[in-house]
């Protein structure tokens, strides 16, 4: 049976969310990476005066790379939790997991590219 609205449970429900957010910061480094260039392309995107359409495919880009490595870091708790040994299924899944943080993260690189070159070749 599903509980009735509550708002103290929509802010715990949030809190739940800030914390992971807080977790991912704290124990990956790549995490910090991707807020580095996250604030990179906040700050380039802003020097060069994007249109809203490329701030909507940058925005896009920068959410899919997080939350690859958010479900990444997750899925890596999980494993070492059910498997503190080595297990030849779980490094598969570790390792699918992190390509699919890379496969993002090259994209939104070519996004950036696609959106920033332009720009960057006429400005002067």
């Amino acid at each position: 049976m599903e509980k009735p609205f509550s708002l103290a449970e929509r802010a715990r429900s949030f809190r739940y969310a800030f914390s992971g957010l807080a977790e991912l910061l704290r124990s990956q480094h790549n995490a910090r990476v991707h807020l580095f260039a996250s604030l990179l392309v906040v700050i380039v995107g802003l020097s060069l005066g994007v249109t809203r359409m490329e701030w909507c495919a940058l925005l896009l880009a920068m959410m899919l790379v997080w939350i690859a490595e958010a479900l990444n870091t997750a899925l890596e708790f999980l494993c070492n939790l059910v498997s503190p040994d080595f297990h030849p299924l779980i490094k598969k899944s570790k390792d699918v997991a992190a390509a699919s943080v890379l496969i993002s993260a090259a994209g939104a690189v070519v996004i950036g590219v696609l959106i920033f070159l332009p720009y960057l070749l006429t400005w002067g």
